[in-house]
């Protein structure tokens, strides 16, 4: 028996953000600034523009909203967000 796979599924479904991770794209999501997500999370700016560029790597993206689309179509954030987003 062999399976067919989608190329890079494998990949994707390795994909891990930590919870402060999801958190901050979650707040992304919202379409807050880096400095009101460093306000609500009671971190710098500095330090949110960090979790920001590792959720980048680890999609493989350049900014926020294939960030967002690319996090979604993974499922790696949660459905409320998306709703509070609206």
């Amino acid at each position: 028996m062999s399976t067919v796979g989608i190329p890079g599924a494998q990949e994707e479904r390795t994909i891990k953000l930590t919870p402060r991770e999801i958190e901050v794209l979650s707040l992304v999501v919202e379409g807050r600034t880096s400095k009101d997500i460093a306000d609500a999370l009671y971190v710098s700016k500095r330090t949110v523009d960090f979790h920001l560029a590792n959720i980048y790597e680890k999609l493989h993206v350049s900014n926020r909203v294939q960030a967002f689309r690319r996090a979604t179509r993974l499922g790696l954030i949660p459905m409320d967000s998306l709703l509070a987003g609206s």
